[in-house]
Formats: structure tokens, C-alpha cells, sequence
């Protein structure tokens, strides 16, 4: 009688122990786990498909051109007062935190003012940010469609004959080394993080 008395006092102290061990795990499995990337991760996005565009040097540029390279697109103008300029400083510091990296980095800046934005402009403008980026530029009805394709909006307002700017979407699209669709990043975001997340696309994830 003692005995039966043990163990199922045994039984008990173990079911005191191991169930709550179980339960943990349960929850552990449960728990997302950190996310990879700061930026938004759009991996499955169809975007950028049929992108054929001409860059500065006067060559013809599809998206597997750069195989095996991250690679982040940007829609803007050379007249951009502000958040162009702001986002090329911005990559350009990028390239400087990703050190040997960044020869794994195609940035790719693509007019939307194609009327005005010519090879020869593009040519001045981009590479004073890095001499590795590229403008792209197209006719204005290939402007058009590859914008819509990923979904990038485009306006010009004021003296349509003269003086204008141009209202636009401000985001950077980032391909990975496989060349599938990976990130969106938002206008301002940190070079740190971007850095940080670019270099993790780079290493497989």
C-alpha cells in the first residue's frame, strides 16, 4: 500500500514537472519569430517584369542584366528639389556601409520626366551621387507602363509649358541576387537599416 502510495506520488511530482515544461514549448513554437527584415517584405510581388529600359551610357538594361546583385530602383527627376537628391545621398551612404559589399549593389534611378531627363542630363546628374548608379530613361509611354507595373504614381503640376514639378511616389524596390521582388523600403528611411537589410539579402535570406 505504501508503495502504490509512492509512486503515485512519483507520478505526480513528474506530471508537475513535464507539464509545464510542454506547455513552454508549445508557446515557443507559437511565437513568430523575429522578422528578417526592417523594411516591408513584398517577396512574391510580380512587379517589374517586362522592365526594359536604356540606362545613361546608352545601353539597353532588363532586371537580369544585374544577376546575382541586389538591386534597388528608385522613380524621380533630375529637377527633384528635395526628396531625389535626399534618397540617392541616402544610398550613396548605404554603399559606403556595406563596404566590399557594395560591389553586389546595382542602383538604379529611373526618370519620370523623360521629356526633359535626356541620357546626356542623366549622365550628369546620377553618377555625382555614386559613379556606379544609373539613370534609366525610356519613351514617355515606357515611363508610363513601367510605372504602373510597380505600381509607382507620377504627376506634374504648374506650368505644364515651362516650369513644373512633378508629384511622385517616393519608395525604393529591392530585387535580390535571384532577381525576385524583395523589399519596399519608405522614403527616409535609416542607411543603417537599409545597409542592414540589403546585406541580409545578399547572404541568402
Amino acid at each position: 500500500m505504501s508503495s502504490a502510495l509512492s509512486s503515485s506520488t512519483l507520478f505526480a511530482r513528474l506530471r508537475a514537472l513535464v507539464l509545464p515544461a510542454l506547455a513552454l514549448g508549445v508557446l515557443a513554437a507559437c511565437t513568430p519569430a523575429e522578422p528578417v527584415f526592417r523594411s516591408t517584405d513584398i517577396t512574391g510581388a510580380d512587379y517589374g517584369r517586362n522592365f526594359r529600359l536604356t540606362d545613361h551610357h546608352g545601353q539597353e538594361r532588363t532586371l537580369a542584366d544585374f544577376k546575382g546583385k541586389a538591386v534597388t530602383i528608385f522613380f524621380g527627376y533630375t529637377q527633384c528639389p528635395d526628396v531625389c537628391p535626399t534618397a540617392l545621398v541616402g544610398m550613396s551612404e548605404v554603399m559606403g556601409l556595406l563596404g566590399a559589399d557594395s560591389d553586389r549593389v546595382q542602383v538604379v534611378f529611373v526618370t519620370v520626366n523623360p521629356e526633359r531627363d535626356t541620357p546626356e542630363l542623366l549622365a550628369e546628374y546620377v553618377p555625382v551621387f555614386d559613379q556606379r548608379f544609373l539613370g534609366m530613361y525610356g519613351t514617355p509611354e515606357q515611363i508610363a507602363a513601367i510605372a504602373k507595373d510597380f505600381r509607382v504614381f507620377y504627376r506634374k503640376s504648374g506650368d505644364l509649358a515651362g516650369h513644373y514639378t512633378i508629384d511622385h511616389s517616393a519608395g525604393t524596390y529591392v530585387f535580390g541576387p535571384d532577381g525576385r521582388l524583395r523589399l519596399y523600403m519608405r522614403h527616409g528611411e535609416e542607411p543603417q537599416v537599409v545597409a542592414a537589410d540589403i546585406k541580409a539579402l545578399l547572404d541568402g535570406k
